[in-house]
């Protein structure tokens, strides 16, 4: 047992002296003993870890003694311990705050179990605590690393909407960091102290999410073998995330209608009627509008998720981000792997800030990761870099492919290496817009698309 602090509060010193025996020799814990409730009260600086009290004492009895700690320090956890044993006494004493009563002669095995339980559940709750304020410092918007305009206006959205109950929409490519979005607006909202509760909808079997969604009750289909809650139930007083919303099968998108309007649901194989108060942000990479274009999204839900959209611009349209990211992530790594002093070299930065980012954040901060572990010296260089980026920085742009056709003495470049330079060169140009890149080589979509996949290009 970790070293904690015991206040032993028993007028009797022999049993005094056993308490405190037990505590320091066989528990580990340092203990202070008062041979009354005023001397308790008046040494609560600093809190200790746990109290043990006897009832009878005299001058401040035991339940007088109680109510006045649980009056200062309502948190700390106080186990009776009484020579009467009367049940009246032990039902006040827990109506007060006690967590537990032992009568005398005390049972030491039981006791010592008891206590052991009061202390892990106070360190997993100091550790939730720890973690929640790890993760709301995380994700505040604030410290979301930016220093692009288009992230600034983001952040002002998230302001506004962060006490709202409204369905946010947050939309963007793989990879730009729709959930970290998400988390920023629940954690610095007022539901913050609230569960925040995601689930994937392309990543559960579709017979699977109407439980994962809503729970079921024990024996509703088969291996349901107990009652199961759904994450609409756990998310309560909280948020729940729904990413990937353009995977949800058209039947439940009436399920999550339904919700969103009367906040009313049952559990698979259930007939109680259960309500949730919960807000819900969604968030994809598809084109929702087309859907709906298409039947295969409800219009009505569509309208009802887009109440507040967000769109994150793919990091291509923010290259201004990019070297902050890659300081940020090198940092980062650092740490974790145990690495001081790296830096990149002007090279490596220089193919970061051009190459085009297909996998947006969640791609840089692998390949800075990747970099940290393959580094041998101080310094990142190109040849750190995944193969992908490496690839990339070798290939000519349109610039140095007509130099090469037109310089005096120089082998004639195949055409296709032109054709491929052109397409790169253009939609580094457009920040990887395809139709402002199609229209300005003169070619449709469809064929720039056929060339992108030809050339093995990603979007």
């Amino acid at each position: 047992m970790a070293e904690k602090l015991i206040y032993i509060v028993e007028d009797e010193p022999s049993i005094a002296t056993i308490l405190e025996f037990t505590a320091t020799r066989k528990w580990g814990c340092q203990a202070r003993v008062f041979p009354n409730g005023e001397l308790c009260l008046q040494h609560l600086d600093p809190v200790p870890d746990l109290i043990l009290l006897d009832v009878m004492m005299p001058g401040i009895g035991g339940v007088e003694t109680l109510k006045e700690i649980k009056r200062r320090h309502p948190d700390i956890p106080v186990i009776i311990l009484s020579a009467q044993g009367r049940i009246e006494v032990a039902l006040e004493t827990i109506k007060i705050g006690a967590v537990d009563y032992f009568t005398k002669p005390v049972d030491f095995a039981k006791l010592e179990i008891a206590v052991r339980n009061i202390f892990q559940l106070a360190d997993l709750t100091l550790e939730v605590q720890q973690l929640r304020e790890s993760i709301e410092k995380r994700v505040h918007f604030d410290n979301i690393i930016s220093g692009s305009g288009e992230m600034q206006e983001i952040f002002t959205l998230i302001n506004k909407v962060k006490d709202s109950d409204m369905c946010v929409l947050v939309l963007g490519e793989s990879g730009t960091g729709k959930e970290l979005i998400a988390r920023a607006i629940h954690y610095n909202g007022n539901r913050k102290s609230g569960p925040f509760v995601v689930v994937n909808c392309a990543s559960i079997p579709r017979d699977l999410l109407e439980s994962e969604f809503f729970g079921h009750e024990k024996g509703s289909f088969t291996g349901a073998f107990q009652r199961r809650i759904g994450k609409f139930e756990q998310a309560n007083g909280g948020t729940v995330f729904l990413d990937e919303i353009g995977d949800l099968d058209i039947v439940l998108q009436a399920k999550i209608l339904r919700v969103i309007q009367s906040k009313q649901f049952e559990r698979v194989g259930g007939n109680e009627t259960l309500t949730t108060d919960t807000r819900l942000i969604s968030a994809t990479n598809r084109d929702l509008g087309d859907m709906v274009r298409q039947k295969l999204f409800r219009e009505d839900l569509y309208f009802r998720l887009a109440m507040f959209p967000i769109l994150i611009p793919p990091l291509r349209q923010r290259r201004s981000d990019i070297l902050l990211l890659a300081e940020h992530f090198l940092k980062r790594f650092m740490e974790d792997h145990h690495k001081t002093g790296l830096r990149f070299s002007r090279k490596a930065l220089k193919i970061l800030y051009e190459y085009p980012w297909p996998g947006n954040v969640r791609e840089l901060e692998h390949a800075i990761q990747r970099s940290v572990v393959m580094v041998d010296s101080d310094t990142i260089t190109e040849r750190e870099l995944p193969m992908s980026i490496q690839t990339f920085a070798a290939q000519p742009t349109s610039t140095q492919a007509a130099s090469l056709l037109f310089t005096e003495g120089n082998a004639i470049v195949p055409l296709d290496k032109v054709k491929e330079a052109t397409i790169r060169h253009a939609l580094r140009i457009t920040n990887g817009n395809i139709v402002e890149a199609a229209e300005k080589l003169k070619i449709g979509r469809a064929t720039l698309y056929r060339l992108m996949k030809k050339y093995k290009i990603a979007e």
